[in-house]
């Protein structure tokens, strides 16, 4: 069980976003050339997991996006995000950020409703959320003209750091006093 769980740890260390247990699978039955499990699959991740979480390494193994990834654990985020501050020239703008999150809540989404929902021209944001590769075209609208459908990606979940689209903060949370400015008004 050694030799496979050694195979799953490089696989997941290899792979540049989170990789899915069937993925690991599917690749190590044509490697070994031989039949693996799902349950030998997964019974090596639980072991590297455990393995990972002795405070000697300063990273871990997370189930993130649909598949497993080694990450920072949170102690060593701050140095992280310095460094990737410093070698990441630009961060998203107000309304690239504004338009991704309308594509989270509400894809697939055309250009036109974002546009009708924001009230502005989106093609510069959408552009831009594109190359960054955190949206991706997933078809054609039945609608007139055929227009383009946006959805986000696993590398936005990786961003955010969720499992899945389900993951996001309902609208409803958004509505909770906390989560609002100034003093309740008195009846």
């Amino acid at each position: 069980m050694e030799f496979l769980k050694q195979h799953v740890e490089a696989l997941i260390f290899a792979s540049p976003q989170a990789i899915a247990v069937s993925d690991i699978k599917t690749v190590l039955e044509e490697s070994l050339q031989t039949s693996v499990s799902e349950a030998d699959v997964m019974q090596a991740i639980q072991q590297t997991q455990s393995q990972f979480q002795a405070e000697q390494y300063a990273f871990e193994l997370i189930e993130i996006a649909g598949g497993w990834q080694f990450l920072t654990k949170g102690a060593y985020h701050h140095s992280v995000a310095v460094h990737l501050k410093q070698t990441t020239k630009k961060r998203l703008s107000q309304a690239a950020l504004e338009t991704v999150a309308l594509v989270a809540y509400k894809q697939p989404v055309t250009k036109t409703e974002l546009e009708e929902i924001r009230g502005v021209n989106c093609d510069y944001a959408i552009q831009k959320l594109l190359e960054k590769e955190l949206v991706f075209i997933v078809g054609r609208s039945e609608g007139p003209g055929r227009p383009l459908l946006y959805g986000t990606t696993e590398k936005f979940m990786d961003y955010l750091g969720i499992n899945s689209l389900t993951d996001l903060p309902k609208p409803k949370d958004f509505k909770d006093e906390e989560n609002s400015v100034g003093e309740v008004p008195e009846v």
